[in-house]
């Protein structure tokens, strides 16, 4: 492949930056831009490079819930240490993050062949949108947004954890999308589905971009465009977490399944008329 350029490593991390957590899917965004800067996008490197620069975008998780982070492990560590320390809300909860991350990672690690290869398709990216949407629609229509953080539980961690796996098989989907909208169909309010949409996807997503460095590197991915890739991402992420937490308090999805109705229907346009390669 031909390397990446520093320019199209600052659009792809300025595009990984806006849609990594919102519930449009940013795996559809980033092969919809490669398409159009003609980026190979079922290319090693380029599937490599794309999930380095989510680690720029986890990162701004990191630092955003810096102190709910760090309540989270210390009261994980407390609990390993003292017994009376384990019925803590935290402590159980970070073990639940844990247990939840699992599934999405034995699939990936299973389906590897099929990501990368028939699933990479840009009509599978445009239909995932599309039925996305629906499901997101519903979701925030039947669920009654009457539960809070603190009232999360093992099986609300579990099923919003394994619904990543939706993402991770068809790009377009929207990893945020399909946790937030499995949350709020469990009753969950819409600022504690986006808060546990952010918490259950730190350990998968950054484990995907550890483990994508190597090939990306590999493959023919240069470093300065991996960097600067990951720094544009974790800088424009970081915004986008302070707003959509802000926006998800007093708005419904309905702004993001209209969005990706559009993208959807528009994608399947562009690829009808040959304008984008599937």
């Amino acid at each position: 492949m031909s390397a990446i350029t520093i320019g199209q490593a600052v659009v792809l991390g300025i595009v990984e930056g806006v849609t990594e957590f919102l519930p449009v899917s940013s795996t559809g965004h980033l092969k919809i831009t490669e398409g159009l800067m003609n980026i190979p996008v079922g290319d090693k490197a380029v599937v490599a490079f794309t999930a380095v620069i989510q680690v720029g975008a986890i990162a701004a998780v990191f630092v955003y819930f810096f102190r709910d982070i760090v309540r989270f492990l210390t009261a994980w560590g407390r609990g390993l240490a003292h017994r009376e320390q384990r019925d803590n809300h935290d402590y159980r909860f970070t073990w639940w993050v844990i247990w939840a991350t699992i599934p999405i990672v034995l699939v990936g690690l299973a389906a590897k062949p099929l990501i990368e290869g028939p699933l990479a398709s840009l009509w599978v990216v445009a239909g995932s949108l599309i039925v996305g949407s629906g499901v997101m629609w519903a979701a925030d229509q039947l669920g009654r947004h009457k539960r809070g953080e603190e009232d999360t539980t093992f099986k609300d961690a579990m099923l919003v954890g394994c619904s990543q796996i939706l993402a991770l098989l068809f790009p377009g989907f929207s990893r945020s999308g399909a946790t937030m909208s499995t949350g709020l169909i469990l009753d969950l309010n819409r600022v504690a589905a986006t808060r546990l949409s952010f918490f259950l996807g730190l350990p998968a997503l950054t484990g995907a971009g550890i483990y994508e460095l190597k090939d990306a590197v590999g493959a023919g991915a240069d470093i300065a465009p991996l960097v600067v890739g990951t720094v544009v991402s974790f800088a424009v992420a970081y915004a986008s977490i302070a707003w959509l937490l802000k926006f998800v308090a007093k708005h419904s999805f309905n702004a993001f399944v209209i969005y990706r109705l559009v993208i959807g229907v528009l994608l399947f346009g562009l690829l009808g008329a040959g304008v984008l390669n599937a």
